[in-house]
């Protein structure tokens, strides 16, 4: 079923907290040399250090730039870099789709095209050996899955070479954005995570917690100190079968003869805006020979009341049914796929730790239709295809 990496982000992520906590697990260092050498890349040093943090023990990462001045980079120079490299084509494109993402990033942020984009502290020599070194790094390790938690998010001002700006950094926030991925508040009053470490979450990893059996844990420590270990925290090892879900939801229904069609649109559209997990209706005959509908709706414990409320609002009826039912669910999992368009959703269908059926976000691919005045039946399928070589059946 492959080998599972994933990534506790407890103090936040930069890049060679990431690519340390590979190195902690067991990657090689001389491994990780060999790979960067692939690389016409010069003037820095590699180093591994093991420490000891608030109790924990873990590698800390460091790469000197032993160059007076390195040159300054933009997009092309990194691709033709990377790509006339001797690393595997699933390293180079994987390398490069990260600085895609932090390009677009960057142009969004300052109003330029991507091609101007001028790489700063991103084209800098150790941001290419974190992100080569970590694409490079899963290959070693045979990682064919990368999780993670929820990103946390600091909160002050950091210096960069656009002056001065409010953390998180812009451009880290608008890849998270664009990746959809999900984070959390942290108490730290400074950056936690880096622009180099977000694009590579965002490249890498599905932001859920993965059925496994754990082979080994290791930890990555960053430069900054804090009142806690600074560190990623990474556990590797086998997807284990999950099998299906249990919980319980509430049925909510009312039988309607008086109701409108608009009025039953408008109605199932504010219940879906409140928080109804589904809704639906089917036509019955009621009492007196009166041909009507019953409206349902499924709702977690905790909305149904509220859910009730909005049906007693926004329909005739005088009274709501509730009843508890119980669900079996099989696991499910949103990545974004990159299509010609851009990033579009989709969604997979987990079973017994594979992935079973994968279904495009209609959302996505409504938009991506719009914008380029395609076919909807034919962005889906565009989707489709791109996204089923991942998926284990």
């Amino acid at each position: 079923m492959g080998t599972v990496l994933y990534l506790d982000l407890f103090s936040g992520a930069s890049g060679d907290m990431l690519l340390g906590a590979l190195v902690d697990l067991g990657l090689p260092l001389d491994d990780l040399r060999a790979e960067l050498s692939k690389m016409d890349l010069s003037g820095y040093e590699l180093a591994a250090e093991r420490q000891v943090r608030h109790g924990l023990s873990g590698t800390r990462l460091h790469v000197r730039d032993l160059a007076q001045a390195q040159p300054a980079r933009h997009l092309a120079d990194v691709r033709r870099l990377i790509a006339g490299s001797a690393l595997s084509p699933a390293v180079q494109s994987r390398s490069l789709a990260v600085f895609e993402r932090l390009g677009r990033a960057e142009a969004g942020v300052h109003g330029v095209t991507l091609e101007e984009v001028h790489f700063h502290e991103v084209g800098a020599v150790d941001s290419l050996v974190d992100i080569v070194g970590f694409a490079a790094g899963l290959e070693r390790l045979g990682v064919t899955r990368v999780y993670a938690s929820a990103v946390p998010l600091g909160s002050g001002t950091i210096e960069t070479a656009h002056g001065r700006l409010p953390v998180p950094a812009p451009a880290t926030l608008a890849i998270l954005a664009a990746a959809g991925a999900p984070t959390c508040p942290h108490p730290a009053q400074t950056e936690i995570v880096t622009p180099t470490a977000a694009a590579l979450l965002a490249e890498f990893a599905d932001f859920a917690y993965p059925p496994m059996r754990v082979r080994a844990v290791g930890y990555g420590f960053g430069q900054k100190e804090f009142p806690w270990a600074n560190a990623v925290r990474a556990w590797i090892g086998e997807a284990a079968p999950a099998g299906p879900e249990r919980d319980q939801m509430v049925l909510v229904e009312c039988s309607l003869d008086d109701a409108t069609g608009e009025e039953l649109g408008y109605a199932m559209a504010q219940l879906l805006a409140a928080g109804a997990l589904d809704v639906w209706c089917a036509p019955v005959q009621m009492k007196k020979g009166r041909p009507g509908i019953v409206l349902s709706l499924l709702a977690s414990p905790e909305q149904a009341e509220v859910l009730a409320g909005v049906v007693l609002r926004e329909t005739p009826t005088l009274g709501v049914r509730l009843s508890t039912v119980e669900r079996i669910k099989a696991g499910r999992q949103v990545r974004q796929v990159e299509t010609p368009w851009g990033p579009v959703r989709v969604k997979e269908k987990w079973l017994e730790g594979e992935c079973r059926e994968v279904s495009p976000e209609y959302d996505d691919c409504a938009r991506v239709a719009r914008e380029q005045g395609l076919p909807l039946r034919q962005v889906v399928e565009a989707v489709s295809r791109l996204a089923r070589p991942e998926v284990g059946t």
